[in-house]
């Protein structure tokens, strides 16, 4: 595999985002969110490409920060101010895999902690490994947290389950993870590849323009007021409605047969 810290392979309508630091990990280091940044900032400008998969190389997923090198690299020289906007230009990471257009799926095939769940939770779907352990690691280290963790969490989990992960910072496994509805689903060590790609292949099979912006009302949904989401997604309805992928769904259905969406 190459020593590049992030590697992005894209084969027809899916792109697969690997962290590749496995000897550590796959923990961040400046060098690794610069490479992912760059990859994010690829996908999000690629024609045809449908769903992205995020994972990390070897046995872990990612781990967060690389706590042997320090917080140093991460926040760069100069003043506190300096620091932050430093800072702040690597947690974009986050806002670009979550405003990508692409579906996103965390594979989690491993250890996932710190920045490295920030990322889990920032994608559509999460699907993990068995053996996977989860978490929040923030404390451990002495620090606030950063990446958005808390803002994702909230969202996904709930104020109180949020609150729990984040100021108790208890280590757990995946069964819990998917308890709790922080993981979509489960998938035993020696097919989790072949889950990954259950999951992905289920995605492809819908309209592509309805899958588009079904995503969308997700994003919209927690972001909009309710007045203004209706307004959104009724327009993305309409727009669905009056496609040939729909007259298609309805004809597969009339005749049973499985439908073959154009994206038109």
């Amino acid at each position: 595999m190459s020593d590049e810290p992030v590697l992005l392979n894209v084969q027809g309508p899916v792109a697969t985002i690997v962290l590749n630091r496995p000897e550590r990990m796959n923990t961040f280091t400046p060098a690794l969110l610069e490479a992912l940044l760059a990859a994010l900032d690829a996908l999000a400008a690629a024609d045809g490409v449908r769903v992205a998969v995020l994972t990390g190389a070897g046995a872990a997923f990612c781990a967060g920060g690389d706590l042997r090198e320090g917080l140093g690299p991460m926040l760069g020289d100069g003043t506190r101010a300096e620091q932050t906007l430093h800072l702040r230009r690597s947690t974009a990471a986050t806002q670009k895999l979550r405003n990508l257009p692409q579906v996103t799926v965390a594979a989690i095939n491993g250890a996932c902690a710190g920045a490295g769940l920030s990322l889990a939770l920032a994608c559509d779907l999460r699907i993990a490994q068995a053996k996977a352990t989860f978490a929040t690691g923030f404390l451990t280290a002495g620090v606030s947290g950063d990446f958005g963790g808390v803002w994702l969490a909230t969202r996904l989990l709930g104020t109180a389950r949020a609150a729990e992960l984040y100021l108790m910072n208890e280590r757990f496994d995946a069964k819990e993870a998917l308890r709790i509805g922080l993981v979509t689903r489960v998938v035993p060590e020696r097919s989790f590849g072949e889950g990954v790609n259950e999951v992905v292949s289920s995605l492809l099979g819908r309209a592509p323009r309805a899958l588009e912006l079904m995503r969308e009302n997700l994003r919209d949904a927690e972001d909009l007021g309710l007045a203004a989401y209706l307004d959104a997604e009724t327009e993305r309805q309409v727009v669905t409605s009056t496609s040939e992928d729909a007259a298609e769904a309805a004809a597969a259905f009339l005749t049973k047969r499985p439908p073959r969406f154009t994206g038109r």
